[in-house]
């Protein structure tokens, strides 16, 4: 009787759930150890490394501030145009790849999937590939880059931007279609109002991320202050090196500041 009164046992999981969680650390683990044994670390290196650290901040200082005027400014302002550019293009080409994605605006199957494969495509490849293949193209300079932020950029705002369409309410919608309005008049009185905080939301983030990534693709000959970055390490100038890294992270805060502030004054 004591035994019926106290009712079954809870468990959190079930026994086909505990075996599942159990494979899922084993496969971690293993994946882990496998990792790591094909890394090659070499251990003198790793020993080492404190030491060759300290060597090259003390060949860093002091940081050659006089470099800033002669090459660094015009190579950062090169970065931030191809940022803002990269983002201004990438918007418009997302826009409407972000309408065709979402089933709820265009009901065609086949202009869904084909959105939804640009969108893909443009975010399975890094920037730094995108930026290879455009200097191969038209050579090295910031267009190369330019293009290569903007359609890195694509997917992410597309993607985002087909999500807001797809969860926005029917409401007022249906209230256009029951008076009379044309399928433009319903995206632009309609859709775009609700979902208008959102882009704006993630324009500014997709221009902050490409004001950070547009720092690298000169390593890569597309222009902007990588370039200088790189020359200064291939000549082995460590405190020219010091002054592009010192800039480029005062830009990255100015950059996330600026942002800020347009949000709350946009959204």
């Amino acid at each position: 009787m004591s035994e019926l009164a106290a009712g079954p046992e809870w468990q959190r999981f079930s026994p086909g759930q505990r075996l599942l969680r159990y494979a899922l650390w084993f496969c971690m683990v293993l994946a882990i150890v496998q990792s790591a044994r094909h890394i090659e670390v070499i251990p003198e290196f790793l020993y080492d490394a404190p030491e060759q650290m300290a060597d090259m901040l003390g060949r860093m200082w002091p940081v050659d501030w006089g470099h800033y005027r002669t090459d660094v400014h015009s190579a950062l302002m090169e970065t931030l145009h191809m940022a803002t550019l990269g983002t201004l293009l990438s918007l418009v080409l997302a826009l409407p790849l972000g309408v065709m994605v979402a089933p709820n605006v265009v009901r065609s199957r086949t202009l869904n999937l084909i959105a939804r494969v640009l969108l893909v495509a443009s975010r399975s490849v890094n920037s730094l590939v995108w930026a290879l293949l455009f200097v191969a193209i038209f050579g090295p300079g910031p267009l190369a880059g330019m293009l290569a932020i903007a359609l890195r950029s694509v997917g992410f705002v597309g993607k985002l931007v087909g999500e807001a369409l797809e969860q926005m309410p029917r409401g007022p919608i249906e209230a256009l279609q029951a008076a009379g309005a044309s399928r433009l008049a319903q995206l632009l009185y309609g859709y775009w109002p609700q979902i208008k905080p959102a882009f704006w939301s993630v324009a500014l983030l997709r221009w902050d991320i490409n004001v950070r990534e547009s720092g690298v693709l000169g390593l890569v000959g597309a222009g902007g202050i990588g370039v200088v970055l790189n020359t200064a390490i291939d000549l082995f100038h460590w405190n020219r090196v010091a002054l592009v890294l010192l800039v480029t992270f005062a830009v990255v805060v100015l950059a996330e500041l600026v942002v800020l502030q347009v949000r709350k004054r946009l959204l």
